[in-house]
């Protein structure tokens, strides 16, 4: 066999409890057709209880299977060593009485920290001189500025985290999901660096 065997872990795979991981589950695999289809079977890992939620794969396994699968197959090995297995454990149904006491309380804090930041800045007090600036007239309760302001407020809300419920506006990601997707890459970071040194105090 000349042509080599091309692999590349994936990053991430989520699998169910009790489950078997292929070769062709963590890998992007690239030789010929009938070859190629073979190994994408093979068993690299049985998910077990104890494993826990994550499970890290390390390239070095992969090459281990596959040499005794296939001794004389020349490897190319590209991407990331290590790939995260998340093992997807049957969720809990949410507690509606839980789940609306904390939107009660997050609607409540974020109004509240609205207020005082119009507080902090007088906002009522720069509505007053615009409205007088621009009628020539002093109100104490220019509502035909404030209305539309609050309005505004939510309609920017909307656009700046791109979502109404569950329903995107547009393709683009907000800056809520790009910082989720930065913490999960930390995060994911931290689970293979605190995977390397738990296999070197074993060794020792």
């Amino acid at each position: 066999m000349h042509d080599p065997l091309y692999l590349r872990l994936r990053k991430r795979l989520a699998v169910k409890p009790h489950s078997v991981i292929t070769l062709g589950d963590i890998c992007q695999l690239f030789w010929d057709g009938k070859r190629e289809e073979a190994i994408s079977r093979i068993p690299i890992y049985r998910v077990k209880p104890e494993d826990g939620n994550l499970i890290i794969i390390d390239i070095m396994q992969v090459i281990e299977r596959l040499r005794f699968a296939y001794p004389e197959a020349e490897l190319e090995v590209q991407g990331a060593s290590q790939i995260i297995v998340e093992v997807m454990n049957p969720r809990k149904k949410a507690n509606p009485v839980l789940v609306s006491l904390v939107w009660v309380l997050l609607f409540i804090g974020a109004g509240l920290a609205i207020m005082n930041f119009h507080t902090d800045v007088s906002m009522t007090e720069v509505h007053r001189r615009i409205f007088y600036l621009i009628t020539g007239e002093k109100n104490q309760h220019p509502l035909w500025l404030q209305i539309p302001y609050s309005i505004g407020i939510g309609l920017g809300m909307i656009l700046f985290f791109n979502h109404i419920f569950q329903k995107k506006i547009n393709e683009e990601p907000s800056p809520l999901e790009v910082e989720l997707f930065m913490y999960q890459q930390n995060l994911d970071q931290y689970y293979i660096e605190h995977e390397n040194k738990e296999n070197q105090r074993t060794k020792t």
